[in-house]
Formats: structure tokens, sequence, C-alpha cells
């Protein structure tokens, strides 16, 4: 890499962008030679479709490669500049001062060719985060070292060092802080139930409906179709009908379950956090790898959760709000599955700690959710008058009611178990009941703090409050307005103690 002006990037990104798009290009050209072979006359496939084939082949790579010797991106002296683009050109400069990190991603193919992909996070949301694709895995580190260099400030031989790529002084040796092994991986997997694998068979079935003997949704065919075994079924007997009910829960729960441990296994596989001087080192991914460094002072608030079964079995995560962004999102995977005694270490390296045995926790205000189940209650209890008068059925008016009596149920089990408390430097929101979440903020973090009521709440005394975060947002509904004002003094106290421009000039 030199400074000279705009460089292209590797070479094999053309070959990687042409093969993408030929996989883009799978469905279609399979659909047309499924059509062209189910009239039987093989030669005119060979005579006209393999043609058109190759033809839309080469131009898919001639694209592909047109695309590449259009896309530069130069290193200046105070932001990094991108130009791609045909027929219309675009331009894309970012200044290093915006630049909040600087990771390193590889999908499968661009794997197998030994790139990278750079992005470069901004905290302005995915949309408007700036990715440079591909590069070797050299050159990656070696822009990455190059743009936290400028951006940090440092002097400017270090900066020339990186720019010519000089290697620099040798960084110490990470310290792991927490890794999943394989038996983990899978363990975690097991908990994650999940049922995608139906909706992708059914966009492929609907991609290839032309194909299928019959209307994939025409339910007259379908109910022909299941008549013969439902009758069958329905002979065997009651027992029979159980379990042929049992068997088929449990395929659904073997598919869940495998599917769980499929998509686990492909985000979470060789998960690795570390110890850098840089901050917080993530590394995972068996197909596609990801890079991500998650400077501790950039850390905004930790949020530590847990689901309805793996709670039983001690297990939770440990994720961190932080200004840059991760697949989208302000909350990056710091311990994605792990026991409190492995997850508590972590909270620490990120400058934050677990409520003390002393803290004082609060509860919400009891007129709060009284308030929003008796509305619950009086909204579903007039669609319950309006579907038993407007329904022949008079049973159907027992679902609006069922639901109003669980809203009530849920505002009683959420004043139970929601908590709230705050200490010198904290400030700690404890919420949910069957998979409770706890979010710690830093007071002197904290970017701005409000009171918000709604008239009935002003008559009743209560109010939510919320807390500005860089990187998400921190609420506390239905405090007792006394509590509310004692939470803001507290956090604007802290707040008044931080000098926000030196710390803009430490993360910078």
């Amino acid at each position: 890499m030199s400074k000279t002006g705009p460089q292209r990037t590797d070479p094999r990104s053309f070959a990687v962008r042409a093969v993408s798009m030929l996989v883009q290009l799978a469905v279609p050209i399979a659909i047309g030679a499924a059509t062209i072979l189910d009239d039987g006359d093989i030669g005119d496939a060979v005579t006209y479709f393999l043609p058109l084939v190759l033809v839309v082949v080469g131009v898919n790579f001639l694209i592909a490669y047109l695309q590449w010797t259009r896309l530069t991106y130069t290193v200046g002296s105070e932001d990094i500049r991108v130009d791609s683009g045909l027929l219309s050109r675009a331009a894309r400069s970012v200044p290093f001062d915006r630049i909040q990190d600087i990771s390193l991603e590889q999908k499968l193919l661009a794997r197998m060719f030994g790139l990278v992909e750079v992005k470069f996070e901004t905290g302005a949301g995915g949309g408007d985060d700036l990715k440079l694709a591909y590069l070797s895995e050299s050159e990656g580190e070696r822009l990455r070292r190059t743009v936290r260099a400028m951006r940090e400030g440092m002097p400017e031989q270090a900066v020339a060092d990186a720019l010519i790529g000089e290697e620099p002084e040798p960084e110490p040796e990470p310290d792991l802080l927490f890794a999943m092994p394989p038996k983990r991986v899978l363990t975690f997997g097991m908990f994650e139930f999940s049922l995608a694998v139906f909706a992708v068979l059914g966009g492929l079935a609907q991609t290839f409906e032309t194909a299928l003997p019959w209307e994939l949704w025409d339910l007259d065919a379908w109910q022909d179709r299941l008549a013969g075994p439902g009758q069958y079924l329905a002979g065997l007997g009651l027992l029979a009908q159980i379990i042929g009910v049992a068997v088929a829960l449990a395929t659904l729960s073997i598919v869940g379950i495998g599917t769980g441990l499929v998509r686990t296994a492909l985000r979470e596989w060789d998960f690795r956090l570390e110890r850098t001087a840089k901050g917080l080192r993530r590394r995972r991914g068996l197909l596609t790898r990801t890079d991500l460094v998650m400077p501790a002072h950039r850390v905004q608030a930790v949020r530590i959760g847990t689901g309805i079964v793996r709670r039983r079995f001690g297990w939770h995560s440990l994720k961190v709000v932080s200004l840059a962004s991760d697949s989208g999102s302000a909350n990056h995977d710091a311990v994605p599955f792990a026991q409190m005694d492995e997850i508590e270490p972590v909270v620490r390296e990120t400058g934050f700690r677990l409520p003390a045995r002393e803290v004082e926790w609060h509860r919400p205000s009891a007129k709060a959710h009284l308030d929003a189940a008796l509305i619950d209650v009086g909204i579903l209890a007039l669609v319950t008058i309006v579907v038993a008068l407007a329904s022949p059925l008079w049973w159907t008016a027992l679902l609006p009611l069922s639901f109003g009596v669980f809203a009530a149920m849920r505002e009683a089990f959420l004043w139970r178990f929601n908590r709230n408390a705050y200490d010198e430097t904290q400030v700690y929101s404890r919420h949910g009941w069957l998979a409770p979440r706890l979010t710690i903020g830093s007071r002197g973090k904290l970017q701005s703090v409000e009171i918000v009521h709604h008239p009935l709440a002003r008559l009743r005394g209560y109010a939510d409050v919320r807390f500005g975060l860089a990187g998400g947002r921190l609420n506390i509904r239905g405090v007792p307005l006394d509590r509310a004002l004692a939470l803001r003094e507290a956090t604007l106290e802290s707040m008044a103690r931080i000098d926000f421009s030196d710390t803009m000039e430490s993360s910078a």
C-alpha cells in the first residue's frame, strides 16, 4: 500500500464477485433448463439454451471485471475515500474522526481466495457504514492498522511505516478472556430452537412451484392427498392418533433443535474473546469469519440476558452497547453463552461491574402497572362484547377475554420482578420475568436523561425515566415520581463531572 494515489482492491476480487453473481443466476438457469427439458427436446436445449448460458456467464465475468477496475480507494491525510461505478460514478469519503472501528469479515467464498472485506463502522447504522471488498488478508490488516494510526493521531513515522507496509513493533500476545470449544457451541445450539428451515423450504417450494405436479397453495389438493392417510389413521383408534400426534411433535422438535445447532455452529464456531492493546477482540464463525475489536472506552452499557429454559441451567449472555455497530446492531455479542462466573471478568474488562449485594433495589410504581392492566383489560373487554354480539358462536368471545386476563397477569408479574437501582457510578435496570435481563449503564457516559409522563401518569404520580446512550437506549418504566427525580439528579451530577471534550479526544 502506498500513498501515491488511488489503490485498487485485490485482483481476485472480480473473480469472487463473478462467482457470487453466478450463484444468484443459478436458480433462473435451473428453472429455464427444467422448462426446456420438460418439453423433451434436448436438441433445442443444446442449440439455443447452452449458448445463451455461456453468453450470460461471459457477460457476468466482464461486468465483474469492469466493476473491479472502476473501484479504487485512497487513504488521505484526513479521510478515506472510495470511488466506484461504471456508468454512474459514486464517491464516498469518511473522515477518520467519524470512524468508530474497523472490522474484517471473511465469507466462505472470500476465505477460499484468501481475501477479507474491510468494514469502517461510523456508528450511524449499517446503511451508512463504508465497506471495501476485497483485500488480501495482509493488506486488510495493514489498512486497518493504518486507519487506526491516522484516527488516533499517532506519530507521523508510525503512520508512514504503516502506509509503506513496514511491520510495526510486535504487540504483546493477547490474553484470552473467553472461548467456546466445540462442545460449548453445540450445547449453546441445543437452546437455540429454530424453525427457520421451514421458511426456507417454503420459499424454495414457491420458487419451483411450476415444477410441482399440483398447485402448492391449493387446500383441496392437500386435503385429497392427506385424506387416505387421515382415514387410515382414524381407523386405528384413539391411541394410534395420539401416537401419530406425538411422532409429529417429536419430528418438529428434532428439526427445530437441528436447525438451531446448525445456525449456532455457523455463527459461533471457534469463538474467541481476547484482551488486546486496542480493546476486546472477538473472532468467530465457521463459513463467515468475523474479526472485530471493541475498544473498552467506547462501551456505553452492558446487558446480561438469559432465556426461558437456559436460565434453569445457569446460562447467560453478555452484550456490550457500543458506538460502533455489529451486524446492524449497537449490541455486540461479547459472551454469547456462559455461566455468570465466566461473564463477570469480561464485565470488569469493559470498565463496568456487576451490582454489589448492598445495592438497594426498587420496584416500579404499582399504580403504573395497575393502570396498564386496567387499560388492556378495558380495551379487550370492549372487543369481547363486539365479538359476542357479532359472532353466532358465543365461545369465540372467550379469545379476546383470555388475552385480557393474560395482559393483567403479565403486568402483575412485571411489577413483582422488575427492579431498578443506582450507586455512585452506575445505573441498573432489571426487566422481565420468563427471560429476565439486566442492563448496566455508566452514569458518566450517559448522554442525556429525561422524565416522561403522560396525563394519567402525571395524575397518579409516576413517570418513565429515559437515559440517552450514544449506542442505544436505557429506559426505566413506571418509576414513582420522587424516585425518578432522584435518578435524574444523581445522573446529571455524574455527567457534570465528566469533561466530554477530553473523552472525545481520547476516543478519536
